[in-house]
């Protein structure tokens, strides 16, 4: 079917159709919130310009995105979670805790099922609810998501009231168009009136990882930083001009920042472990771009003495800054026996050098600062300030509780409310 620019297709709008562990989602009676709500007749936006990176929010590039921050509260101090990837982020951001609890510690993990490396892009990946479904079936509100990627809309599948299902869809890229995400934003506000959408903005991120001039002029990732600055003002004049501006609320935030490396700065962790006696043909990988997961599949009396071997072996190979158990970085055992981190300008390819042949990169140190602030219409925002204390990809759904008065989940949170940005 041929649809014009923007419009949204009913057949892509899947209302009351989230179902968590059997129990349906929505179609449920209202709860009463758990505590008073910071800001009841709120509605609330979650902005992520995906991959953008801190020194990116200046007026030369995102002059709309600046005036936005210069009118809310900055989080200079903030960072996404590791693994600095896309889904570990998005999920934290919702559910607000950790790989170890909501299932998905990096984009790609080696599922032993399979056999094979695989992508978290099923709904039960994801293993925790999310403030999506959580603020439809507890208290009664409609939530929406608008995630541009295809493998951000697999991960989180029905739990919002309204999803959006990306269209067009790139080759190569496989995400829809900053551009008709707003319009898809823009048409789900207008006609369902959410209380929290969540949206993913992909043109930055998929620019920077294809962009051949690295680290140097990088024309295209300027292109794409201008032109989403101008589809977020979009969504501010809209939310204006509907009268909807001054009961927002607009969380703006990268899930990860990007890193460039040059061809000749790879590292190939399965050739070198592959020829250690002790770890030949037992040692699987899931190449995370700026992160590399490691997991034994020999013979379990021996993992012990397996792991210690593999972070011995890689610890030398240049281009590795560290090597971490999954439990270190909260991850669970879905990431495997061992996480290798990269230095700045380097990236993995396994399991050959044509597996990863992109210069843009994250999941790595250098790439763990993000940008954030708080900023819209509602009166009980602050102004023009900017706090300097960390925050977390983590705290955005413990933000979202406080403002709507949804309780805590079973085990509490692991990020924290950002209740700088509003007074009282």
């Amino acid at each position: 079917m041929t649809r014009s620019a923007g419009a949204i297709d009913r057949r892509t709008m899947l209302a009351g159709t989230a179902v968590l562990a059997g129990v349906a989602l929505t179609g449920t009676a209202p709860a009463r919130a758990a505590a008073p709500a910071l800001l009841p007749d709120a509605d609330v936006h979650v902005l992520v310009v995906d991959g953008m990176r801190p020194d990116e929010l200046v007026p030369g590039l995102t002059p709309h995105l600046v005036a936005l921050a210069d009118a809310g509260t900055r989080y200079s101090a903030a960072r996404a979670i590791p693994v600095a990837e896309t889904l570990p982020n998005h999920a934290a951001m919702m559910t607000g805790v950790l790989p170890h609890r909501n299932g998905v510690p990096a984009n790609s993990v080696f599922d032993p099922m399979l056999g094979r490396t695989r992508d978290l892009d099923r709904p039960a990946d994801l293993r925790a609810a999310t403030v999506l479904d959580r603020l439809p079936r507890e208290l009664g509100l409609t939530t929406a998501s608008v995630l541009s990627k295809r493998y951000l809309h697999g991960l989180f599948g029905g739990r919002a009231s309204v999803a959006w299902d990306p269209v067009p869809l790139l080759p190569v890229t496989e995400h829809a168009p900053d551009r008709f995400t707003i319009d898809a934003l823009i048409s789900v506000v207008d006609e369902r009136s959410p209380r929290l959408t969540f949206t993913n903005l992909g043109d930055v991120d998929r620019v920077g990882h294809l962009d051949v001039l690295g680290a140097s002029l990088r024309l295209a990732r300027t292109a794409a930083l201008r032109s989403t600055d101008e589809q977020v003002a979009r969504f501010v004049e809209f939310l204006r001009a509907t009268g909807r501006w001054e009961r927002s609320v607009l969380m703006v935030l990268a899930d990860h920042g990007m890193d460039w490396s040059a061809p000749d700065q790879l590292i190939g962790l399965v050739d070198v472990l592959g020829a250690d006696p002790l770890l030949a043909g037992s040692v699987r990988t899931a190449q995370n771009g700026g992160a590399n997961l490691l997991y034994w599949v020999g013979d379990p009396a021996a993992r012990l003495e397996a792991v210690a071997r593999m972070r011995e072996v890689a610890a030398v190979v240049p281009g590795v800054a560290g090597l971490y158990a999954g439990a270190d970085l909260g991850l669970g055992a879905a990431a495997g026996d061992l996480v290798a981190l990269c230095d700045a300008g380097w990236r993995f390819s396994d399991p050959s050098p044509l597996s990863n042949p992109i210069p843009g990169n994250h999941g790595h140190a250098a790439t763990v600062d993000i940008p954030f602030f708080v900023a819209g219409g509602h009166a009980s925002l602050r102004r023009g300030s900017t706090v300097s204390d960390p925050l977390r990809t983590l705290d955005v759904a413990p933000t979202v509780a406080a403002l709507f008065g949804l309780a805590e989940p079973p085990g509490g949170w692991d990020g924290r409310a950002a209740a700088h940005a509003f007074a009282g």
